[in-house]
């Protein structure tokens, strides 16, 4: 009961739900569809105070020129430690030679 519950509270407050009794099976229906009350208690209890929330009014897109891209590129490949990470990534075996040659901080 408590997945469906879980599941219903997306819809809390846009639908309603009505129980129909049947003239067969009441007992099964009975504890079938059994209402819990919205309190603390409930697991699923959702405060009906609770602040709404804000929407998305607008969605900003900022387009870089490849200037941009080009410094960032050629900045990485000004600086040793990049050059030195992307030839130990590129090889199969650890090279301890490249591996000394990094600055303290990258070896961590």
């Amino acid at each position: 009961m408590l997945r469906w519950q879980i599941a219903r509270q997306e819809y809390r407050g846009n639908m309603t739900i009505v129980q129909k009794y049947r003239n067969f099976h009441k007992i099964p229906d009975e504890l079938g569809r059994w209402p819990l009350p919205n309190d603390i208690d409930n697991l699923s209890y959702v405060p009906e105070e609770a602040s709404p929330q804000i929407p998305i009014v607008g969605i900003s897109v900022t387009y870089l020129k490849t200037t941009f891209f080009e410094e960032v590129r050629n900045s990485y490949t000004q600086d040793k430690n990049y050059s030195l990470l992307c030839q130990l990534l590129a090889k199969n075996s650890i090279d301890n030679s490249l591996i000394h040659a990094l600055d303290e901080i990258c070896k961590k």
